[in-house]
């Protein structure tokens, strides 16, 4: 069930999605379409052709709600600690944010998926399928 969702405009080709504290500095992409480590994964996108869209889910059984698109490549698969039960979303150069609470504090299991893995990417899902604790 899609519980959160949001179009940001980027400059630089990544965006990092995770904890509400500073994204690590050892969180590198390098070539790769995402990187991930146990509070942030950084995602790289198609900067400045556009608007980035990213939507927020959680399981549903219910057929009638809309759920990640199936088409979508997973580029991580993993679990993030949130350190106040809020997700963040935003660019590089911290220019654009947007924090949604997902549940009380702790490890979060998050699966990320994009329409294009790369720096084509223009879509991303994020479903966090539920708290590890």
């Amino acid at each position: 069930m899609q519980i959160a969702g949001v179009d940001i405009y980027v400059n630089h080709p990544v965006l990092h999605l995770g904890a509400t504290d500073w994204v690590p500095l050892s969180l590198a992409l390098d070539a790769a379409p995402a990187a991930g480590c146990d509070t942030h994964v950084a995602v790289r996108v198609r900067p400045q052709r556009g608007l980035i869209k990213v939507r927020l889910f959680t399981p549903s059984d219910d057929p009638q709600v809309q759920r990640p698109d199936p088409a979508f490549a997973t580029v991580f698969d993993g679990t993030l600690l949130l350190s106040d039960g809020r997700i963040a979303v935003g660019d590089v150069e911290q220019q654009t944010r947007f924090v949604h609470r997902v549940g009380d504090r702790g490890q979060f299991n998050v699966r990320v998926a994009v329409n294009a893995p790369g720096p084509d990417a223009s879509a991303i899902d994020i479903v966090i399928v539920g708290s590890s604790k």
